[in-house]
């Protein structure tokens, strides 16, 4: 279960961007672990801190799951204390990313692209390691309240806005749909981010 407490929470003036239109929403609330505002700050002074984000499929075969582990392992490692993992924290390589990032001593940031994600996308079977992971993790929540294509793109470009780099777990096909792994690459390219293609060989998907 999710860690009730109380946390601190922040609210601002939130924007996105899908495609070529930038989409403005009154608030964005954003959830941070306690202590972990102070950390932040700390960190900035003196230190240099990468932002990473994650985009990837979710139907990752369980040796897939491994392998892809291995890989971020190996990408990541060298950032070690300055690493901080931004991902929306779905089912697959998301949640790869997120189990390395935390493995490896990193901060993560979690964005959810509605209010009801938790309850209507996260399976009974994956929702302890979900709850486990954001659980450790400061939780922005886009403006969404259902769980859609539109929202899991505009979540996808917030975290596209707010990171350094992209590491895409994805096989080189098309999207299954507006907001897939095939879009969110082709929006970073847009931005001028650099992508690494994470698809080691072997690999499949359910």
């Amino acid at each position: 279960m999710l860690r009730r407490g109380r946390p601190a929470e922040s609210v601002s003036s939130c924007e996105t961007s899908i495609g070529k239109r930038v989409v403005r929403y009154g608030s964005c609330r954003t959830r941070h672990p306690r202590g972990r505002r102070s950390e932040a700050r700390s960190l900035g002074r003196g230190h240099s801190v990468v932002r990473i984000g994650i985009t990837g499929h979710s139907n990752l075969a369980e040796a897939t799951a491994e392998l892809v582990a291995a890989e971020l392992r190996e990408i990541l490692e060298g950032q070690r204390d300055d690493l901080v993992g931004v991902t929306c924290l779905a089912r697959g390589a998301d949640q790869v990313f997120a189990r390395v990032v935390r493995e490896l001593g990193g901060s993560l940031e979690v964005v959810l692209p509605a209010a009801d994600y938790r309850d209507r996308k996260v399976k009974p079977d994956n929702a302890a390691e979900f709850d486990g992971l954001i659980a450790a993790a400061s939780v922005h929540t886009m403006p969404f309240t259902e769980s859609n294509r539109d929202a899991y793109m505009a979540a996808s470009e917030h975290v596209l806005s707010s990171v350094d780099k992209l590491i895409a777990v994805w096989d080189g096909g098309p999207s299954g749909g507006h907001g897939g792994t095939a879009d969110v690459v082709e929006a970073a390219r847009d931005r001028g981010l650099d992508v690494t293609v994470v698809w080691p060989k072997h690999a499949a998907r359910l």
